[in-house]
Formats: structure tokens, C-alpha cells, sequence
């Protein structure tokens, strides 16, 4: 990719060139320049482009609704993103649940199940869910954050035989990720 600066041809410029080039303006102020794209007016989209297409429409909404929120205003701060952008982003990518550490825990109400979760933007909470090896709930509750990407949930009761513990963590868009331990 070529880099031109304080070139007097193109600085200021924006919209289209013919039918060829397409020329905008990023909120970094560069001057993009790019071949004008060409569609065929027959094409037909796949499963996934549809689904994808679909989940661009709802990352849109919401990002119409929270653009204006400070998380998202702070983060598009200083990169060529705009809040709006961020926003979308967060919708689009769902947080991740890096680990489960039952290291501490071994089915004893008062001890500590910690999860590393994180996020694009910001990860709003993380729940933790016990059941036996039937499925049948033995607890849930709210996990704190701690220090950095981990978050606790203490236990308050016991659990025996081989019980499961699922872990989710929610961002700021809605999106939940799962992992069962």
C-alpha cells in the first residue's frame, strides 16, 4: 500500500472519479483512494453471506443505540475508529472465557472457582453455574472481578460425585460465551 503526504492533488478530495476511482476521507484525515467496486446485479448469496449480512444489520442497531455511551467513546479515542465502529465491533465479536481454574475447588462450599475472561471492549460480568452430574442445579451466582482478565465466584454449597461448572461471560452488546468445566 503506497502512502502519499501533503499530496495537493488528492488532499480534501472525496467521492467518486468516473466510473473507476472512489476517494474518502477516514477520521484519521487520510485520503483513501480505491478501485470503484462492481457487482453483478444477478448474484446470489450463500447461507453464511445472508447470516452474515444479518448479523451486520443487528451489530448496526445496536450500535446506533450505545455509540454515544463512554466506554465506547473512550476506546474509538486516538485510532481511526469511531465510536460507532467500536460499538459494532463489540457486537460482532463475542468475549471469550480463556480458562476455568477449579484448582482450588474441590466441592466444598467457601472455596474459589476463578475465570479468566476477555472482551474487544469490556467484559460486564461473569456467572457461574454448578449442577450435578444429572444436570439438576446445585448453585449459581455472580462471579467478581479480581485482578486483571480474572474473576472469582466462591461457592456456598457442596458439591459431590463429578459435578459440572459452566462459566459465562457477558459483554456490553449481550453476547454470552459458555464453557463447561
Amino acid at each position: 500500500m503506497a502512502k502519499v503526504r501533503n499530496n495537493i492533488v488528492v488532499k480534501g478530495l472525496s467521492g467518486s472519479l468516473g466510473d473507476q476511482l472512489v476517494i474518502r476521507l477516514d477520521k484519521a484525515g487520510r485520503t483513501i483512494v480505491s478501485v470503484k467496486p462492481a457487482f453483478d446485479e444477478n448474484r446470489q448469496f450463500t447461507e453464511a453471506q445472508q447470516a452474515q449480512q444479518e448479523a451486520f444489520r443487528n451489530a448496526a442497531a445496536y450500535a446506533k443505540t450505545a455509540k454515544g455511551e463512554d466506554v465506547y467513546v473512550e476506546k474509538a479515542e486516538g485510532t481511526p475508529m469511531n465510536a460507532f465502529n467500536v460499538a459494532m465491533a463489540d457486537w460482532l465479536h463475542a468475549p471469550e472465557i480463556l480458562d476455568v481454574d477449579l484448582s482450588a475447588w474441590n466441592g466444598q462450599a467457601g472455596q474459589v472457582i476463578r475465570i479468566k475472561a476477555m472482551d474487544d471492549v469490556k467484559v460486564k460480568g461473569v456467572s457461574v453455574v454448578i449442577t450435578d452430574a444429572n444436570g439438576v442445579l446445585l448453585e449459581q451466582g455472580e462471579a467478581a472481578q479480581a485482578d486483571g482478565l480474572w474473576w472469582t465466584y466462591t461457592t456456598t454449597q457442596p458439591a459431590s460425585g463429578n459435578p459440572k461448572v459452566i462459566a459465562s461471560a457477558e459483554d456490553l452488546a449481550g453476547r454470552i460465551t459458555r464453557m463447561t468445566k
